[in-house]
């Protein structure tokens, strides 16, 4: 394996000149990214580039149209998210250029990347079920969580959010529009409740017997294995995992990624901040420190968790048309009442 040198980051940098250097010493950040354990990410980013990040954090619908509204005043050089749609969205209004890069282009598989965006890490849309209640061979598929079996035993988070945005468009792709509103209209009648909280409250629902079946987000699984809390570990022991449609085209991926904006005053800060994530130490970052799958496939992790939980057949459909599929797919869900 090729080893990554942070030095072969910077040649622009050291290239622009004295009188852009000052200019460049800092990387203006928008990300939606809301873990702590970042904060260990960009302090070693500065540490070997001696680049500044200057953070601003928000939802990402907020920091999108924050960009879009500063215009060519916007401040912002780079742009993270922890959705392939939200990076699509952006990419459609224009904010992110176009960024040729042989680092990214060689180390980020090309369906985990798109002209202007790229994934930096990988987050799988597991089944979470009641081992009391509910037998993993029931929920062996995504489809499976609209059978008449399970009425009353599905939770899961609103149907607004771009997690079950993704998945539902991975649906579209897969199956088409007549039998995702089927599906969705499906997943709705099997409701234990209606939809509320996040993925750890789908968790804990589901070990509490209030669902029998639940989605959530591989990581926040991850999270409550790794915790040394008695309430934590006692949830664990309650649930199951399924990874879902193995015989078939595999679990359901998401990103975490990021882009240049169109604007961006600092372009070789930028480009030096998105290689660097794309370098062996954060890419084992977001693994360690978020529970997160590398986007890097020969990447190597110690994370106990991540390691518990096995290997897995990864759908390989392009994040792009994820992306793509979203406005669709919500237009789909809120006819089928899955708000």
């Amino acid at each position: 394996m090729r080893r990554f040198r942070i030095a072969t980051l910077l040649v622009t940098l050291l290239t622009t000149g004295t009188a852009m250097a000052e200019v460049e010493q800092v990387v203006n950040l928008y990300t939606s990214r809301h873990y702590q354990s970042d904060e260990a990410l960009y302090a070693n980013f500065t540490q070997a580039t001696g680049i500044r990040v200057n953070r601003i954090e928000g939802k990402d619908d907020a920091l999108i149209e924050r960009i879009r509204n500063e215009g060519k005043n916007s401040p912002a050089d780079v742009l993270l998210t922890a959705d392939a749609s939200r990076l699509g969205k952006a990419a459609a209004l224009g904010l992110l250029a176009p960024l040729d890069s042989s680092v990214l282009a060689a180390r980020i598989p090309a369906h985990l990347r798109t002209d202007t965006w790229f994934a930096f890490s990988r987050r799988a849309r597991i089944i979470v079920y009641n081992k009391q209640t509910v037998k993993p061979e029931q929920v062996r598929n995504y489809e499976d969580l609209a059978s008449p079996a399970l009425k009353g035993k599905v939770c899961t988070r609103s149907g607004a959010h771009p997690y079950n945005l993704s998945l539902g468009a991975s649906l579209l792709q897969r199956l088409g529009a007549d039998a995702t509103a089927a599906w969705a209209s499906g997943l709705v009648a099997n409701f234990a409740r209606q939809p509320k909280g996040g993925d750890t409250d789908q968790i804990r629902a589901v070990a509490a017997g209030e669902c029998g079946v639940a989605l959530a987000n591989s990581y926040y699984f991850a999270r409550l294995m790794n915790s040394d809390k008695p309430a934590d570990r006692a949830v664990i022991a309650a649930v199951g995992v399924v990874w879902p449609n193995q015989a078939n085209v595999g679990t359901h991926v998401n990103i975490s990624g990021g882009g240049m904006t169109t604007h961006a005053p600092n372009k070789a800060a930028a480009r030096a901040f998105l290689e660097y994530l794309a370098s062996d130490e954060a890419q084992r970052h977001f693994a360690n420190g978020n529970n997160e799958w590398p986007a890097v496939a020969d990447v190597k992790v110690a994370n106990p968790a991540l390691e518990a939980l096995g290997p897995f057949k990864a759908d390989p459909l392009p994040v792009a048309e994820l992306a793509d599929a979203v406005p669709e797919v919500q237009r789909l869900y809120d006819r089928a009442g899955y708000r």
